[in-house]
């Protein structure tokens, strides 16, 4: 395995564990019913997780 195979491997499992990690959030927001806070462009924006 070369060097470049190894750190694509790296990204996909960082990648899979942030995915991981964004859903259990929405997860908790739900069960909190409490607002999400994002950046859309130049605004900070709160949603409702649905």
């Amino acid at each position: 395995m070369t060097q470049k195979d190894k750190q694509i491997e790296l990204k996909d499992k960082i990648v899979k564990g942030l995915e991981k990690v964004y859903e259990r959030l929405l997860e908790f927001k739900k069960t909190k019913n409490s607002e999400l806070v994002v950046m859309q462009g130049d605004k900070i924006v709160k949603i409702k997780p649905e």
